[in-house]
């Protein structure tokens, strides 16, 4: 007995794939939020528990090391952010690509539909749209990873005793590397690897 030809739906398969990918988008943009929220509220956290917590000068000298250490992982989340953020914008942005090559395809088939599409190949916002949301919150984990390596270096510094016009400018110097090592980073995760 032969089999039934089945007869596919072109404009049906477009429709689920247009769908798919718009779900792709929202999901990205979902993600970015509650990535950001979550460092936010777990470095918050952190710091309001050391500041919380009466320390005796001499005191705080003897746990300096397990500062400089917490604040160094806190560091390194914030790298692991920045990193999740970069990969979820390009995310978004592969996706709109592939939304706008359905697209295409129906205005190829159908020109008179063109004028209903704002976003065409050419009108994409870039992955690194400067003052997006997106690059807004990256700047934010960005500071916040640079005083987290700035407080690393003042509690590294502090084992050794009172701190000096050059610890301050240490400290000062950590805070900036801090945030340029993290822009970068963030700038360098946000290519297509296309």
């Amino acid at each position: 007995m032969p089999k039934p030809v089945s007869k596919l739906q072109p404009d049906e398969i477009l429709k689920a794939e247009y769908e798919y990918i718009a779900n792709t988008v929202f999901q990205a943009n979902e993600d970015r939020s509650r990535v950001a929220s979550f460092y936010f509220v777990s470095v918050g956290s952190i710091v309001a528990a050391i500041l919380g917590t009466q320390f005796a000068h001499d005191n705080l000298r003897s746990v300096s090391l397990a500062f400089a250490m917490l604040f160094v992982i806190l560091t390194v989340l914030g790298a692991l952010t920045i990193a999740q953020l970069a990969r979820l914008r390009a995310a978004w942005h592969e996706s709109v690509e592939a939304m706008n090559q359905v697209k295409n395809f129906y205005i190829e088939n159908h020109p008179e539909i063109a004028p209903a599409f704002k976003w065409r190949g050419k009108t994409i916002p870039p992955t690194d749209k400067p003052y997006s949301i997106a690059n807004l919150i990256a700047v934010e984990v960005a500071l916040l990873g640079a005083l987290t390596t700035a407080a690393a270096a003042y509690f590294f510094l502090f084992i050794f005793g009172k701190i000096v016009l050059w610890g301050w400018a240490a400290i000062l110097l950590a805070f900036i590397l801090g945030y340029l090592i993290l822009w970068i980073w963030y700038k360098h995760l946000l290519v297509d690897d296309r």
